[in-house]
């Protein structure tokens, strides 16, 4: 889910610096402290946005720069439980498929990649549901739910987990597929 936050920091203003524009200054600043960082609570740092910087700000003894109070914005993107997103896969393996959902990637099991039985196809790396002979491969667009979110490792890491397990989930053809014999009542 993409969530936008108003946040207030401090940020140092290099004496470097003082002639140029304040909220410009401040922009990249904030840009360099937040932008592709992950935090456990606020998700990916996807974009830092609209500075109100103070204009007086405060000295510190020793040090030339002044720092400044600012108010901004930021774009984060936060995997949420039960959620439902679509990506390109990426990658297809034995275990599995590598779903790009933007900033971040998400896997989906191979027993979570459709109702009916599948098996992987190592020579056209593929996985193939064997009823239908449907298959799933790098490249496509998939619809899935996110069905458990953690995060490992001091990098706060997001491990995104996925079903594509029940109607209107799978590869987009699956679904449309799916639509057109419900509107159709069954009819081809």
């Amino acid at each position: 889910m993409f969530r936008v936050y108003t946040v207030r920091d401090v940020v140092r203003i290099d004496p470097s610096n003082f002639g140029r524009p304040l909220n410009e200054v401040a922009l990249e600043e904030l840009k360099d402290r937040y932008e592709g960082k992950i935090d456990r609570n606020l998700g990916v740092i996807i974009m830092v946005y609209d500075p109100e910087v103070e204009p007086m700000g405060y000295l510190i003894l020793g040090d030339g720069a002044s720092y400044h109070r600012v108010t901004f914005k930021m774009l984060a993107y936060i995997p949420v439980i039960n959620e439902v997103v679509e990506g390109i896969v990426h990658d297809v393996r034995r275990i599995g498929l590598f779903v790009s959902l933007g900033p971040i990637d998400g896997f989906t099991h191979i027993s979570q990649v459709s109702d009916e039985e599948v098996q992987f196809d190592d020579a056209r790396r593929v996985i193939v549901c064997r009823q239908s002979k449907r298959f799933v491969e790098r490249g496509d667009i998939v619809r899935a739910r996110i069905t458990n979110v953690s995060t490992s490792g001091p990098a706060n890491i997001f491990r995104v987990s996925m079903t594509m397990r029940q109607p209107f989930l799978g590869k987009k053809e699956w679904i449309d597929e799916y639509v057109r014999k419900i509107i159709t009542g069954g009819k081809s």
